[in-house]
């Protein structure tokens, strides 16, 4: 993004391609999964819609205004992936040496890291793995976060895909870069002060997406427990929206309140924070550092169930 883009700027020039990329549909097929924000899925049926024939000599996906991305490692992402697909390691937006496990990079390696990718104003970014989403959400979750608001994930990932025999390779493409300028907005993100300030609003919720057996020996006192794993169906696709609404809603996490999530280093509760993007929830953030920064600070609060 050029200098001088305000984040409101920003956020209009990508509502505006959200609604104007040709050739593909990006409301999604969420009509009949009663989403609030279809467009925040992508259906594999979609994506290979998208496709260029494999004979074509064009990038695939490149004058759709796409950039696919692959999060999963790099052996796996050789042993087969979607055509035109661009790989990012999982950990690629980890820290190497953090007294946090699982703590972000700065937000300036962040930049390079997605420029590299081709990460642009004007591109759909969407990410896929083969794990219902686990590594791709934190990914869509950063995107948001650092103000780029056209980014999506593949429902159901490479698993999903491959169920509709969608064509994969072991050829990885070569791929342009962009210039990716972060514009951080402050209501996706949460600090560890933010909860603890939070504790006793009752307009605020704390999720712990951690599954129920880990919550059970430690967890932050006033956080309910919805693990990030019914999210999701068998097949590894998201929950209609009435699934996914009863089960929050079971627990007082309504769209009235404002909505917090922690796992244990920020993948889970990235998860978590999709489900209710899909729902519609207008203010929902992620406490990134997690149980990871909460559970070893001794003068913060825990109990155990």
């Amino acid at each position: 993004m050029k200098q001088g883009f305000t984040r409101r700027q920003f956020g209009l020039v990508s509502l505006a391609v959200t609604t104007a990329l040709p050739g593909f549909s990006i409301a999604g097929t969420g009509d009949a999964s009663g989403y609030a924000h279809p467009h925040l899925l992508v259906e594999p049926g979609e994506l290979i819609g998208a496709l260029p024939p494999a004979e074509t000599s064009r990038p695939m996906l490149d004058s759709e205004g796409i950039v696919l991305v692959d999060v999963r490692p790099r052996k796996a992402f050789d042993a087969g992936h979607i055509r035109g697909a661009r790989h990012l390691d999982p950990n690629a937006v980890v820290a190497a040496h953090s007294p946090v496990g699982g703590s972000l990079r700065s937000i300036s390696e962040i930049e390079e890291i997605l420029s590299e990718l081709g990460v642009a104003t004007d591109r759909r970014i969407i990410f896929y793995d083969d794990r219902g989403g686990f590594h791709a959400a934190r990914m869509f979750w950063l995107l948001e976060y650092l103000g780029h608001q056209n980014v999506a994930l593949l429902n159901g990932g490479l698993t999903a895909w491959q169920a509709v025999d969608g064509p994969v390779t072991q050829m990885a493409e070569g791929h342009d870069s962009a210039t990716f300028q972060a514009a951080p907005s402050p209501r996706r993100f949460a600090t560890a002060e933010f909860v603890l300030d939070h504790g006793a609003d009752p307009g605020h919720v704390l999720i712990d997406v951690r599954p129920t057996g880990i919550y059970d020996k430690g967890h932050i006192p006033w956080a309910v427990s919805i693990p990030w794993a019914r999210n999701l169906a068998g097949d590894k696709r998201f929950l209609p929206a009435d699934d996914l609404r009863t089960q929050f809603e079971a627990r007082g996490v309504t769209p009235d309140r404002s909505v917090t999530m922690h796992c244990e280093n920020g993948l889970a509760s990235a998860h978590s924070y999709v489900a209710l993007r899909l729902l519609g929830y207008p203010r929902v953030r992620v406490y990134h550092r997690s149980w990871a920064e909460w559970g070893s600070d001794p003068s913060l609060p825990k109990a155990v169930s």
